[in-house]
C-alpha cells in the first residue's frame, strides 16, 4: 500500500484522540472527514497518475481538499 500524504492524523498530530472522539460523537464532523479522506485519495490517484485526469479536475479536487480541511480545523479548535 502506498502512502497518501495529507491524512489527518499527520497534519493534525496533536489533535489525533480529538479526530477520534469527533468522528463518534459529531455526525456532521465524521461526514467532512469522511469526505476529506475520499477527497484526498482522489487527489493522491491524480498525481501518482493511478488515475489521470485533467489539470483542472485535479486542481478542483485540490480546492475541496483545501475547504475540506480549513471545516475540519474550525471544528477542531472550536471543540477544544
Amino acid at each position: 500500500m502506498t502512502h497518501t500524504p495529507h491524512e489527518l492524523a499527520e497534519d493534525f498530530p496533536e489533535h489525533r484522540e480529538r479526530i477520534a472522539a469527533l468522528k463518534v460523537s459529531d455526525p456532521h464532523f465524521a461526514r467532512l472527514v469522511g469526505e476529506y479522506h475520499e477527497v484526498n485519495r482522489a487527489v493522491h490517484r491524480a498525481e501518482t497518475l493511478a488515475q489521470p485526469t485533467t489539470p483542472e479536475h485535479e486542481s478542483e479536487l485540490r480546492r475541496v481538499r483545501a475547504r475540506l480541511k480549513d471545516q475540519i480545523w474550525r471544528r477542531l479548535t472550536a471543540a477544544a
